[in-house]
């Protein structure tokens, strides 16, 4: 197997070797962001579908996984969005799966730490979740979800306070 650069691609630049490298931490880290394992793989599909379609210009990105996960993180939302929509007010009371603790993507290394995650605000959390699941820097997550560097930082602070907060280790 070929080693990859710095932007998680392999040296050769092909689609195949970008999603063998990338696919589980994204399935991983967008359950994670959205609080559901299924909702979380297939983002993680929609979002490699669209950068398949797209390779040619996806992979000259800075960060071509933070292109998939911002567009995973945004078709899931938009789902959810439509969904409600579709769904009576009565039975929209507690449509949101609750996270599946046994099953694969999130390891039980995080089983604590995944309640006091998903207390957290979705733009919160996902700075979070690109940080220290994806180990992006905070110009990458800046890029991936299209906000400021500035505004990563901050909203990693605060975040970071709740959790600690939450996990008693402040």
């Amino acid at each position: 197997m070929t080693s990859g650069d710095e932007r998680g691609l392999f040296v050769d630049g092909s689609f195949d070797g970008f999603f063998l490298e990338n696919h589980d931490s994204i399935v991983r880290s967008l359950s994670l962001s959205l609080g559901n394992d299924d909702l979380g793989r297939d983002a993680a599909a929609e979002g490699f579908a669209r950068s398949l379609q797209r390779w040619g210009k996806v992979s000259r990105y800075e960060n071509p996984a933070g292109w998939v996960y911002r567009v995973g993180l945004n078709w899931a939302r938009s789902r959810r969005r439509k969904t409600r929509r579709e769904v009576s007010p009565s039975a929209a009371v507690g449509t949101r799966a609750p996270l599946d603790r046994s099953a694969p993507p999130i390891g039980e290394r995080d089983l604590r730490m995944v309640p006091a995650v998903q207390r957290l605000s979705p733009d919160h959390r996902d700075v979070v979740v690109a940080k220290y699941y994806l180990d992006w820097s905070e110009q990458q997550i800046a890029d991936a979800l299209d906000i400021r560097p500035g505004t990563v930082k901050s909203r990693l602070s605060r975040a970071l306070e709740r959790l600690a907060d939450d996990l008693g280790t402040a």
